[in-house]
């Protein structure tokens, strides 16, 4: 599924690309309102404290459509984003793959609008274009997933979200590409770089909690860690944090409830 996405991604890159001069795109990200500060967001807290970055997602590749009432003009972005900041959301994640996702570029600046957060964009980043064009979108971060990139690349996009003024959050789903990334995070400035590990396994799709907390040992700063999918209970937060794991990103299981503002507060309720 992953290399049909990038596949898919790399079309879609060239056909925007295309559409849009990066003259033009430069321009954009020169008028745009400076980047707010996600990593200080969610790395300023008290030890016994869980940071949640609220995911705002619509569908998924292994589940489909997460609600029926987000199909079509009934899905609000802001609304959700809202309702996550009502609740103690210290920032908020953005899927804006159109394809795979049911996403939008354009939520991005919908949310900012309703919301004082940062918002990362949440897609398949694989040029350094791509992140000319979230800041022109008014995205304060993005994700890099490591599965998803060479080494040279990788260090060229933390180089170039570092000149940009966002923060990155640098993702993995295994061992072996932790060990890959674990030199680079903290490049090219301590302060814009999280390490992000995702609790689901790419070849079968599910999620364990577990995997957080085995790799956890292998990172020397915990406190950039941020521990993704599969977290939906406040004993989940409570192991996590017992382990020096203080920042989730949490998405489908609060998307999954009529009302993800309440989710997440139970969620909190720890």
């Amino acid at each position: 599924m992953l290399d049909e996405i990038l596949a898919a991604k790399r079309d879609e890159v060239e056909r925007r690309k295309s559409e849009l001069p990066f003259a033009e795109l430069e321009a954009m990200v020169a008028q745009a309102d400076p980047p707010r500060n996600f990593f200080r967001a969610v790395t300023r807290k008290n030890s016994n404290e869980t940071a949640v970055i609220a995911e705002v997602k619509r569908k998924s590749p292994s589940a489909g459509l997460i609600r029926p009432e987000y199909d079509g003009d009934g899905f609000a972005p802001e609304a959700i984003a809202r309702a996550y900041a009502d609740a103690g959301a210290k920032a908020i994640s953005c899927l804006t793959d159109e394809r795979y996702f049911g996403g939008h570029l354009s939520f991005i600046q919908r949310i900012k609008e309703s919301v004082g957060l940062p918002v990362i964009r949440k897609d398949f980043i694989i040029h350094p274009w791509q992140l000319w064009e979230s800041r022109a979108a008014g995205a304060d971060a993005v994700l890099l997933i490591a599965e998803a990139l060479n080494e040279s690349m990788m260090v060229d996009l933390l180089i170039l979200a570092q000149r940009l003024g966002m923060t990155v959050l640098l993702e993995v789903h295994s061992m072996d590409n932790l060990l890959r990334v674990r030199p680079h995070v903290g490049f090219p400035h301590p302060s814009y770089c999280l390490l992000g590990i995702n609790n689901r396994d790419l070849t079968t799709m599910t999620t364990d909690l577990q995997h957080t907390l085995r790799l956890a040992d292998m990172v020397e700063d915990t406190s950039v860690l941020v521990s993704e999918s599969g977290i939906k209970t406040p004993e989940d937060l409570a192991k996590l944090r017992e382990a020096g794991v203080g920042i989730v990103l949490v998405g489908e299981h609060l998307m999954r409830q009529a009302d993800p503002g309440a989710a997440l507060r139970t969620l909190l309720a720890s």
